[in-house]
């Protein structure tokens, strides 16, 4: 299938990214400007985040949830999001109307990152977490079975985070203030 022909120009990639996602049922996000998009998962990746949102589930603090699907707005650019695989908000993100949600209200994002992503889209996006004010971003390769934690940006950027690989467990912050079990993920084949 082939996308129409589109002529993305600022103010109007939101528009694109929708007529995308909707030709060919990529998932589009906008990120710094550029369009990037995201084939169908494998099982292990949506194994890997059911088994996540479980965990993170069991011991949810009461006015936060879980949610995946969920777009983050960037600060002053109605035309820059990320959707992240799993996020962390306030649990009346249920009865918003809106599809944006505000990186001030995150808790947590997680990212998977899947069989056909690059390491440098990665970094890429971590740099986009940390420039929209997202206080954690989870990382998680299956890959290679590592993981790195992101934490408290500093004018956008995030120090250096804390790593570890599958059977580390992962210490999220307060008010998640959890350890993640990690060697229940799954690796890549």
């Amino acid at each position: 299938m082939t996308p129409p022909a589109m002529h993305p120009r600022p103010g109007n990639l939101r528009k694109v990214a929708e007529e995308i996602e909707h030709a060919t049922g990529l998932q589009v996000e906008i990120l710094g400007g550029a369009l990037a998009t995201s084939p169908s998962l494998c099982g292990k990746h949506a194994g890997t985040i059911r088994r996540l949102r479980h965990q993170l589930e069991s011991v949810m603090p009461e006015g936060l949830a879980a949610y995946e699907v969920t777009s983050i707005a960037m600060p002053g650019d109605a035309d820059d999001y990320c959707t992240p695989d799993l996020i962390v908000l306030p649990d009346a993100w249920d009865t918003d109307d809106e599809w944006l949600a505000d990186p001030a209200d995150v808790e947590l994002a997680v990212e998977v990152i899947s069989r056909s992503e690059k390491a440098h889209q990665i970094t890429g996006k971590n740099g986009w977490y940390g420039a929209a004010g997202v206080r954690t971003l989870l990382v998680i390769d299956p890959g290679f079975g590592r993981w790195a934690l992101y934490r408290d940006p500093d004018s956008g950027v995030y120090p250096d985070p804390v790593e570890g690989m599958f059977g580390d467990p992962i210490m999220l912050p307060v008010p998640l203030s959890t350890a993640v079990d990690t060697g229940c993920l799954p690796l890549y084949g």
